[in-house]
């Protein structure tokens, strides 16, 4: 299918489209360095600018428009957040494109915290403007470890599918469960970080690995965010992106909680391939990969929707 891609960053929730055999046709990021990764990894039909100032005419048709729009105003790691803040309304800008360019499907992604904002106010107003945009609407809580990435990510989808379309949209099956939920085929057990960064080698080592380097900012463990212990036999905890680009990024201790982890290996938490090349300093491709959404979760969703295209567009009466 043809894919329009809002608030694309880095490109992990593009990268599951392409490698499920789709295509995305035209995407656009806010964040340079981003977009300069995207280009380096995926391809130049991203486009760099503010989605608000983009008009609509300008983006092409598309049968799936995805998105993963800005969690900063949503997410329970921001103590701050509450209805009113501006942030949330970024929303508004993916109902817009959905709105006037009718695709067959949308996906859109968030925090889990969107659940419980405003009471849960805020969620049942999201999805009643999708419903009245004309899409029947589902959404889903998915753990990212349950389908191969090395880390607990729980994440909010919704996926709609238009009116006048008589298909049903079925959220994939769980590769991998918990071994305390005794999987078995044909389930995997969750994978650990321990498991996905065996091998890789000290950042002070002789190495060809990209962007292989770290913070320097010390250990501490309180039990808070950034500052817990993490357990080499379990998936790692939630990857963020809170901080700023002036090296105050929080970032996940090593498994073998001697140092921080490696942007190289924040990345390979997230599921990215160990050639995907990120572009900035450090702190931003801190950032690039806590703001991503895992690929092998992105590619997992994007399966579930048919590669031919789909009535793109709804015809006009």
């Amino acid at each position: 299918m043809r894919v329009v891609s809002l608030f694309s960053g880095a490109g992990g929730l593009d990268w599951g489209f392409i490698n499920a055999g789709h295509k995305v046709v035209w995407a656009n990021d806010n964040f340079e360095d981003a977009v300069k990764t995207y280009k380096k990894n995926i391809g130049d039909h991203i486009l760099l600018g503010d989605i608000k100032a983009i008009a609509t005419d300008d983006i092409p048709d598309a049968d799936i428009v995805i998105g993963g729009f800005p969690c900063q105003g949503f997410s329970l790691a921001n103590m701050q957040r509450h209805d009113k803040d501006q942030r949330n309304e970024l929303y508004l800008q993916l109902l817009k494109v959905i709105k006037e360019k009718k695709p067959a499907f949308f996906l859109a992604e968030n925090v889990k915290g969107l659940l419980s904002l405003g009471g849960g106010e805020v969620f049942k107003m999201i999805l009643k403007d999708f419903v009245n945009a004309g899409y029947k609407v589902q959404w889903e809580v998915l753990n990212a470890a349950d389908f191969g990435v090395p880390q607990t990510r729980q994440r909010v989808i919704i996926v709609g599918v238009r009116d006048d379309l008589d298909l049903k949209f079925s959220f994939p099956p769980k590769t991998h469960t918990s071994p305390k939920d005794g999987s078995e085929p044909p389930t995997l057990p969750w994978v650990s970080i321990g498991q996905a960064l065996e091998g890789y080698p000290e950042p002070d080592q002789p190495h060809s690995l990209l962007n292989h380097t770290c913070s320097k900012y010390k250990l501490r463990f309180n039990g808070y965010l950034g500052h817990r212990a993490v357990d080499p036999n379990k998936p790692a905890p939630t990857v963020t992106a809170r901080g700023d680009d002036r090296g105050g990024v929080v970032v996940l201790h090593h498994p073998g909680n001697h140092r921080r982890m490696t942007a190289r290996e924040l990345a390979s938490t997230q599921s990215f391939p160990v050639d995907y090349e990120f572009v900035g300093n450090r702190s931003s491709i801190y950032r690039q990969v806590g703001n991503a959404v895992p690929p092998l979760l992105a590619l997992a969703l994007a399966r579930c929707f048919p590669v031919a295209s789909t009535h793109a567009k709804k015809s006009k009466p």
